[in-house]
């Protein structure tokens, strides 16, 4: 870990990332590709130690209130956040301004904010977003190994459709030849509908596979799946787009059962709902 003194914190579409690296380990990270210039290694976090102080100058001069995003390239709840605790700090700001809030996590230490995110909610409005791969726990801890498993995380989103505040999940990635079958997706969305997510949001049954994520990718092929390596190479070569052969059957599936359950199913949707700011008024 290592401190600096950011020179802003809000990007142009009001997203921010309080740190910058991770400590979950989850092995198809796409932070990690080189293009992002995040630290090396990977695990050596930067802490923008100054992030509340700049999110509060910059709601303070922003002329009206908004959605704020974070979480997109670094988990804001990484295990330093339960003593540094920059992320509740960003939140207290944003509620004081009386901004709204998208959040996205794999971490149960979101839990300990639910006062905050409740006040949010009721001034304006909060999503919580929270990434589910994979169904099986064990093989939940080799793909994700330091972060809490999945039925933890559907804990979260249960827990947070209980109060209130609204959920879309990230079912992203999905890895190919691994987890990339029905008896992986059926279960992930029945746990959906259980929670009461708004939306999901899926971009194809697949990963993307750059430098930077591609070397450690393969690495924990090596690992954890002997031979695996020598299949992604022989079928996808140094691609991008790495696809799962099932993506037709599991796709179809995913978007026909979230018609039928009423959940938002396209990124579009999804995104347009994070986005629409809406201001609680007072009946008095």
């Amino acid at each position: 870990m290592h401190s600096v003194e950011a020179k802003s914190i809000l990007s142009a579409s009001n997203g921010m990332n309080v740190y910058r690296g991770c400590s979950h380990g989850c092995i198809y990270c796409d932070a990690r590709s080189s293009c992002y210039h995040t630290p090396v290694p990977f695990e050596d976090i930067e802490v923008k130690a100054n992030a509340p102080l700049l999110l509060d100058r910059a709601l303070s001069r922003k002329r009206k209130q908004c959605m704020i995003g974070t979480g997109a390239m670094s988990d804001p709840y990484i295990p330093l956040e339960e003593t540094l605790c920059i992320t509740k700090k960003c939140l207290e700001v944003i509620e004081r301004h009386g901004f709204g809030l998208a959040i996205q996590t794999k971490s149960d230490l979101i839990l300990r904010d639910t006062q905050l995110l409740c006040a949010i909610n009721r001034k304006a409005k909060c999503v919580v977003q929270m990434t589910l791969t994979t169904y099986d726990e064990y093989l939940s801890r080799i793909i994700e190994p330091a972060v809490c498993t999945t039925k933890r995380r559907i804990a979260v989103l249960d827990a947070m459709h209980s109060l209130g505040i609204p959920t879309i999940v990230w079912l992203s990635p999905i890895l190919p030849f691994i987890n990339d079958t029905m008896e992986n997706i059926q279960p992930i969305l029945d746990a959906c509908v259980q929670c009461g997510v708004k939306g999901i949001i899926c971009f194809g049954m697949g990963l993307t596979l750059r430098e930077g994520n591609r070397e450690y990718f393969y690495d924990a092929l090596d690992k954890h799946f002997p031979g695996m390596k020598k299949r992604y190479v022989q079928e996808f070569g140094s691609a991008y787009e790495v696809p799962s052969h099932n993506t037709t059957q599991l796709m179809t599936y995913f978007h026909q059962f979230c018609k039928e359950h009423r959940i938002l199913h396209t990124p579009e949707s999804c995104f347009a709902y994070m986005k629409e700011f809406s201001p609680q008024l007072s009946l008095f």
